[in-house]
């Protein structure tokens, strides 16, 4: 018998059906034994179908669930959503306030002395390390840091932010017009570059390998448990994503086109909508991102849902864009007794089915019973999915120029715009005056965005507690000055270094001489070394005191002839 009687050949549709419509009897056991593979086209497709659709349907158990279908939307003129409930906003705000609500205390009420001490020991842990290995250099003289030195660096790092420059070692700039001798007076340049190198956050022996923010694990966890702690949200809060510029090498670096820095640190970000506090915040990590999943509401559902956990039931209103909307999120939240709003994706799962072209102005609107869903054309298509507000159109307060009349938007249209910017208006506000800096280090850049972070937010809690709305400039000169009060000792003057470079205007202002101020030490027998005899090109240099200066150069001379040569020479 020839080999081709058994070769196998591809079934059609009719045979196919009566086979799985006859009884078990036709299939004997070789058949039932068969792999994947040996099945024909036209059967590996009709298996793969019925496996998709049984993995499909444990999809949208949570779905049917809580009745988000899309075929129970009904068009509606007329439709108030029930809501999740009355507010109680008698507890909302500050928190455990200290008694006398100071700038610097606000501060401390979320960096407080616990979490420095933790990062002054990591530190010199780290620079013990650093040290081991290193046998030259700066690290040699290292000395270990302590509380008060970690808040006057911390308040050093602020008033760089507000102070720019393209270089650190041009705050200690001797050039006149460079010169800012404050930075000087606080650290030299040296302590402040070697605290900045070993500035760490965990125990490199300790820490868990696996997780990707083990090196600001800690300081990052006190932080935000600080913010839930000291303030409690009013009705309205914001979910949106936050971006930190780093352009680094980083496992989890993300890329947002819509966003001003495009390449950085994601962060999910929870606002209360009425003050701006940042209430709380995730670090998006990849697969590894600390939030709890939830079964079928996906991941930007679960953010939402770990962000919100604490203040489930209680009547919040959440507000959020189209990456986190969707049906099934917004009834799962409503039978929690919180309601939502935001943009939606026309193709979520459970969204109705709209007037496919409507004109400028028009507006669709469909109801479930519980959710109402808006479409209304504007420049473009906007689909808006909401659990508290009505149907209906709103003035915006604006006019029409070419028709004269007033410009209507649907009223959960007008909400959202009002009430969904709070994440990008606490950057904003931190923006302007952030202290971060560009390091190779990604946790360090991290850390000075928290520090930013818990800026606001102590200047909103001052806000909150005096009454007294200060600029965000005013509140940060008004901080430093505090810590440094508090917490900055004086420290002495150089005695070494490179000299001072002449001031440009010593060749042109009036400059007349006068006696070098006199010393405790020295009394009348004060004297300094002259400036051209010292520095001269033209004659050999010497080190010669003398008991004259020139005031506005703050340049010790000689009467005769250094004092004609230095403001009237270019190169004395």
């Amino acid at each position: 018998m020839s080999t081709n009687q058994f070769k196998r050949r591809k079934l059609t549709n009719e045979e196919i059906v009566e086979i799985f419509f006859n009884s078990d009897e036709d299939f004997d056991s070789e058949a039932d034994s068969d792999s994947d593979e040996d099945l024909p086209a036209n059967l590996e497709a009709l298996d793969r179908t019925e496996d998709e659709e049984t993995s499909t349907t444990s999809a949208h158990v949570f779905a049917e669930a809580d009745g988000t279908n899309s075929s129970s939307w009904k068009v509606t003129n007329l439709f108030n959503p029930p809501g999740p409930g009355e507010f109680n906003d008698q507890l909302c705000g500050v928190q455990n306030p200290p008694e006398s609500p100071s700038e610097v205390n606000c501060f401390k009420m979320f960096l407080t002395e616990d979490v420095v001490k933790e990062i002054v020991e990591e530190t010199n842990r780290y620079a013990s390390e650093i040290q081991e290995e290193e046998t030259k250099g700066k690290m040699v003289k290292w000395a270990p840091t302590s509380i008060p030195e970690m808040y006057t660096f911390l308040a050093s790092v602020m008033l760089m932010g507000m102070v720019k420059k393209p270089s650190l070692r041009d705050y200690w700039s001797t050039d006149p017009m460079l010169l800012t001798p404050f930075f000087r007076s606080l650290f030299s340049q040296d302590r402040f570059l070697i605290l900045l190198r070993c500035l760490h956050f965990a125990n490199n022996t300790t820490e868990m390998f696996n997780d990707p923010l083990k090196k600001i694990r800690k300081v990052f966890s006190a932080l935000t448990s600080s913010f839930r702690r000291n303030f409690l949200p009013y009705r309205d809060l914001c979910v949106d994503e936050s971006l930190m510029k780093w352009k680094g090498r980083l496992a989890f670096r993300q890329f947002i086109p819509s966003k001003r820095n495009r390449f950085g640190v994601k962060f999910f970000v929870l606002c209360d909508v009425l003050t701006g506090y940042v209430q709380d915040m995730i670090i998006y990590s990849g697969s590894t991102t600390d939030i709890q999943h939830y079964q079928g509401l996906g991941i930007s559902g679960s953010v939402v849902m770990t962000l919100l956990a604490p203040y489930l039931r209680k009547g919040h209103v959440l507000y959020v864009d189209n990456w986190y909307s969707s049906p099934t999120l917004f009834q799962h939240l409503l039978s929690l007794g919180t309601g939502a709003c935001g943009t939606v994706r026309p193709n979520r799962k459970g969204m109705p089915t709209f007037t496919k072209k409507m004109t400028k102005g028009e507006v669709d609107f469909r109801e479930n019973g519980s959710q109402l869903a808006v479409k209304w054309h504007d420049k473009r298509d906007v689909h808006v999915l909401t659990t508290v507000h009505p149907t209906g159109m709103a003035a915006t307060g604006k006019t029409d120029h070419i028709t004269g009349q007033p410009k209507m938007k649907p009223v959960c249209v007008l909400e959202y715009n009002k009430k969904m910017g709070a994440v990008d208006k606490a950057d904003m506000m931190t923006g302007f005056l952030e202290c971060t800096r560009k390091s190779t280090k990604w946790y360090k850049k991290v850390f000075f965005h928290l520090l930013d972070t818990v800026v606001l937010n102590s200047q909103i809690v001052y806000w909150q507690l005096t009454g007294k709305e200060i600029t965000s400039m005013q509140f940060r000169i008004n901080l430093m000055r505090g810590l440094l009060e508090e917490y900055s000792t004086s420290r002495c003057p150089s005695k070494g270094g490179r000299p001072a470079l002449d001031t440009p205007l010593r060749l042109t202002a009036r400059h007349f001489p006068s006696e070098v101020p006199q010393t405790t030490s020295q009394g009348s027998r004060t004297r300094r070394h002259c400036k051209v005899c010292l520095s001269s090109t033209r004659k050999s240099k010497q080190r010669r005191l003398t008991k004259y200066m020139c005031v506005p150069c703050n340049t010790p001379l000689c009467a005769v002839p250094c004092f004609e040569e230095y403001h009237t020479l270019k190169h004395y």
